[in-house]
This record gives structure tokens, sequence and C-alpha cells, in this order.
């Protein structure tokens, strides 16, 4: 018991010390845990024999799996049928096959280089999702792309785990006379293991039939089962036993698709593409969410920490160029697929970037080929080495790909050039995203005629297509706002999406216009600071006015009148404004807000005026009403 704490400890007070510190720096929470595991493993000897540890964690994938499911409709995971067959089954088979003629080039037998090529065709399911999702990329068309090639992945695991056996060299695997594999290594070594398996000794049709039938099960049971479930214990009114349901879905289903040769995630998913459209589906995965972090945590320091960096110092050269080229060659065929299938080119890169890697399958497969003697010890160690380094570098790459995105976007701006401005009118917008469109529209129809500039040449193309008219350019630059008539015009409408150009538009403006009333749209009440400071003129938050209203709402459905909620709105925008005003004076954006103690203080004084002016403002209305 101790020492388990002590582990424990361990690996939390490593994930709580570098995981911020990685974040902080931009390099991503998964980077953080592997270096975690590297610093507290090979580094300081802090912990060893992962291995158990490891299994362990590799639930946190099997949960990321089965929230991932809950995400899924049925019917979305059809539409994705071309994507998982087509690009996911080509993407599995050109890189195993490609894995397996570079490793008969380097003397490997046909049947060992194609069990490197099934280890290493694989990503990391668990790194590459983490990542697209804390960058806010599962969503592109890249992001999709990407995540359908993992799911397929993890399903071309199965015919892998059945394939391997029959590559063994040595006399492993034999056929009984009823059909089926018996497999002497396997059941002397973990007879324990062999015990729970629902389809040792059976015939290849039984095991089928076995494994078709937990399939169905689980889908029968998710479907009329789960609804009765959840009304029971949602009747006993204690959410405790929501998590523990939660919990049983996901270990159960694990159990049971291992009894019967399947991967544990694949079983998860299904279960949670199943019970995507019940009415408990968030319950679920507000359940499992803190579950699946900590243990997607502990995975990638366990990977971290398994890192052989003896062996790594004895062959650096040779680990190192094997990790590399395994990334350079699954990266030309991931490219390859992506011109293939018309990704564009953010899409192309990060499909070929975030799937360079080998991932977390590669060490179940290593070990199930190492006990079947499909490869000898000294391989199994290397390319346990590879994998692992492959994964430490995911990260790199994804920054990598941050970095062409970037090159991508400001080549973007330069395609085209900037449009020759023919027209002019009292009001300039700069920016036509969703804020700029509603002013643009309303100012127009109320017969005023405006100049619009917008940097993203889709949106003004789309513009034209609705029959508005619009400019394309960068508005911060100066050529630009003198072409679209900055000195006669009379309003400035600075609406860019991107705060520092507004910011630097603004100041502009003001400093060339010193009488020009500029309206400004703030990100936030620091932004609103900095837009005071450049010289706006009216600024507006993008969240405040739709809080207003939505707080006048719930003042209405309390007990206030119409009429007292609208008092109260109206007190709470004045006072707002004010505060705001007054507390940009004493704001120092070279000081963090929580130290600038002057701030706070008035802050704080402020806050409690806001009280007393709406209770007076009540006050004031209701003796007018009396009166």
């Amino acid at each position: 018991m101790e020492s388990f704490l002590l582990q424990a400890s361990i690996f939390l007070g490593a994930a709580v010390i570098a995981v911020p510190i990685a974040a902080r720096l931009g390099l991503g929470s998964v980077l953080g845990y592997l270096m975690a595991g590297l610093i507290i493993g090979p580094g300081l000897g802090l912990v060893a024999h992962t291995e158990d540890i490891q299994h362990f964690a590799e639930f946190g994938v099997v949960m990321m799996l089965f929230i991932i499911g809950l995400e899924l409709e049925p019917r979305a995971l059809w539409d994705m049928r071309h994507r998982l067959i087509g690009m996911g089954g080509l993407q599995v088979v050109m890189t195993m096959l490609t894995i397996m003629i570079a490793a008969m080039v380097f003397g490997l037998v046909w049947q060992t280089a194609l069990a490197v090529g099934m280890i290493l065709a694989l990503s990391s399911t668990a790194i590459v999702l983490q990542t697209l999702t804390e960058k806010g990329l599962m969503e592109t068309n890249g992001g999709r792309a990407t995540f359908s090639v993992l799911l397929t992945q993890d399903i071309a695991v199965i015919p892998m785990l059945i394939a391997l056996p029959l590559l063994a060299t040595g006399p492993t695997v034999m056929l009984s006379p009823d059909g089926s594999i018996r497999r002497p290594s396997v059941e002397h070594s973990d007879a324990g293991h062999e015990s729970l398996s629902l389809v040792a000794d059976l015939p290849g049709w039984g095991a089928a039939l076995v494994t078709l039938g937990m399939v169905a099960a689980i889908i029968l049971a998710g479907i009329y089962g789960a609804r009765p479930l959840f009304r029971f214990i949602h009747a006993a009114r204690l959410p405790e036993m929501f998590t523990a349901v939660a919990l049983l879905i996901v270990v159960g289903i694990g159990s049971l698709m291992l009894m019967v040769g399947l991967s544990p995630a694949l079983g998860t998913f299904l279960a949670g593409v199943v019970l995507a459209n019940s009415e408990f589906r968030h319950e679920l995965e507000s359940d499992i969410a803190p579950f699946k972090g900590l243990l997607l945590g502990l995975f990638f320091i366990t990977v971290g920490a398994g890192i052989d960096v003896e062996r790594l110092l004895q062959e650096p050269f040779l680990i190192l160029g094997l990790a590399l080229g395994l990334i350079l060659l699954k990266g030309t065929v991931l490219y390859t697929l992506a011109r293939v299938f018309g990704l564009r080119k953010r899409g192309q890169w990060l499909f070929t970037l975030g799937l360079a890697q080998a991932g977390e399958f590669g060490f179940v497969l290593i070990s199930f080929g190492l006990q079947q003697s499909v490869l000898t010890q000294n391989l199994g160690n290397r390319l346990l080495l590879v994998v692992a380094l492959s994964m430490l570098i995911t990260p790199l790459l994804f920054l990598l790909f941050d970095a062409i995105n970037r090159r991508i976007a400001a080549a973007s701006g330069t395609d085209h050039k900037p449009d020759v401005i023919d027209d002019s009118g009292p009001v300039i917008i700069a920016g036509i995203g969703r804020f700029g469109q509603v002013v643009n529209r309303l100012v127009q129809g109320a017969g005023y005629r405006t100049v619009v500039l917008d940097h993203d040449m889709q949106t003004i193309q789309l513009m034209r297509r609705f029959g508005y008219k619009g400019f394309f350019g960068d508005p911060t630059r100066p050529e630009l706002l003198h072409a679209a008539g900055i000195e006669k015009a009379s309003v400035l409408l600075a609406a860019l999406d991107d705060p520092k150009a507004t910011t630097k538009l603004v100041a502009y403006a003001r400093r060339v216009r010193p009488d020009l009333h500029i309206i400004a749209r703030a990100r936030d009440r620091v932004h609103v600071y900095a837009l005071y400071k450049a010289g706006a003129n009216d600024i507006v938050r993008e969240m405040f006015d739709s809080s207003l209203r939505a707080g006048r709402y719930v003042l209405e459905n309390v007990g206030m009148s119409e009429f007292e909620a609208a008092i109260a709105e109206e007190t709470f925008y004045h006072h707002d404004r004010a505060t705001v005003r007054e507390l940009a004076e004493l704001w120092d954006p070279s000081l963090p807000a929580s130290e600038n103690h002057a701030y706070i203080a008035r802050a704080k004084e402020l806050e409690k005026s806001l009280e007393t002016a709406l209770f007076t403002a009540l006050e004031e209305r209701a003796k007018q009403d009396a009166a």
C-alpha cells in the first residue's frame, strides 16, 4: 500500500509540474506528460517496471473512444464509410506494404517484415485525438480525415491480432484436428489469461460465432437495455451511481471484448455510438471525462518512463534514424493519400504530420508478436524504442504543422492582390465577419453607403454572391484605408477578428484623423482598455449586449415585471460603461491584473456601488408609480 501511494504521488507530482509548464510554453499537454515520464523514469530513476501501470492506463484510450462514440450518431458514422473504407483502408494497406518492403531491404524475412509493417502502420489514437481536441482541429476537414483513419486503424487491429500468429517463423503455431489454433507458448506462460477467454480452443467457425454474438449483444443491450437501466438509476437520486454505471459500461465491455480477442477500444466505441442518441448521453460523457483525462495522462507518462535510454545511448543513430525514417516513410504515404482524396493545403499537412508516428497499439502487437515468436527479443526491443520515440516526436510535428499553417495563412493573403477601391461613403467597415455583417446590413438598410474591407477573399466573394459590395485587402494597411476614403469618412467600424489588428487599426486611424468617430469591437474587458487608450470612441464587447439581454430575461422570470427588468438592465449598462472607463485609467498592460493593487481596490469599490445604483433606480421608479 505504501509503495502504491508513493508511486501515485510521483506520477501525479510529475504531471502537476511538467504539464502546466509545457502548456505555458505552447508545447501542449501531451509533450508535458511524455517529458514528465522521461524525467521520473530514465532521468531520475524514481519509477521502474511501468508495464503493469501502462496496461491500467490504456483504459484512458478506451474511455476516450467511448466518449468519441457518444458524439457520433450512427448516421454520422455511416456518412464516414467512404473515408473509413477508402482513405483509412488504403492508409493501413499502403503503409504496411511500404514498411514491409523497407524491412525486407534491411534483411528481414517476409513474415517478420510483414509483422513489422502491421505494427508500424498504426498511429497513436491517444496523442493525436488529444492534440486535435486541444487545438480545436477536430472539426476541420483534415481533422475529420485524420479521425477516420485512426478509427480504421483501431478496427484493423483485430485482423492483425488474428494474422500475427500465422507469421511465426518457429514451431509455435499448430492446428488441432478440429481446426482450432493451438499456441503452446501462450498456454503455458499465460494460462490464467487463457482461462478467461471465451474462444480458447474453439474451431474457427465457433470463435467467429461467439465474437459476432458478443458484438450483437452489446448493440442490442445498448438499444433496448440502456434507457431502462438509466431511468432506474436516475430514480435513486444518487449522482455517484451514474458515475458507477458509466465506469461499469466501459470496464465491462472492455473485459468482454478481451474475452473474445477483440480490442476493448473498439467495443467501447461501438457502445458509445449505440448510446449517442440516448437522452443520458451528456451525463455519461461528463461522468467519464475526468477519468479519461487522468488515465490518458498516466498512459503518456508511462510511455515516457518506459523508454529504454540505455539501449538508445548504445545505438543512438540507428534508433533515431529508424524513428525518423518511419515518420518520413509514413508521411510520404499519407501526403500522397491526402492529395489523392482532395484535401486542401492545411488539411494535407495536418493529415500527414498528425498520423506519421507509430501508436500505442504497436506496444500491444509487439508484445503479442514476442509471445508468438514472430519477433526476436532484440528486434522487439528496438521496435519498442522506435514506437516510443516516434510518439515522443509527435507533439513536435504538431508544432511544425502550426508553423506551416501560419505560413500558408500568410501566403494566402498575398495570393490575391488588394482590390482597387472605386467607391466611397461616410462609413468604413473593417472586418465583415458575423459582427460586421449585421452592422453593414443595418446601416445599408437605413440608406447609408458603406465601404467594406476584409482580408479574407472567400468572405468577400461570398458577400458579392449575395449582392453586397466589398473590397479585399488588409484593413490595417495605411494605403488601403486612404484608398477607402478615411480622410472624408464620418465613422470607422473596426470589427476585425484579431484583437491586436483591431487595436493597431484604431491607433492609426486616430492618429491620422483626430476627429473621426471610431467604433471598435472588443474581445473582452482587457481589450476594451487597450482600445480605449488607442482612441476608440465607442467600444462594444462581443458578448456584452447579448449577455445583458439574457440577464433581463432571467429577471423577468424570477419575479420582476418587464419594466423593472428593463430598468435593471439599463442601470447595469450605464454603470458598467462608467466602470470600464474609470478602470481603463488604472489598467497597466505591463502588470497582470492580479498584481495591480490600485486596479483591484477600485474594482471592488465600483462593484459595491452597483448594488446601490440598482436599488436606487428601482426605488425611484416605485416612487414615480406611486405618485
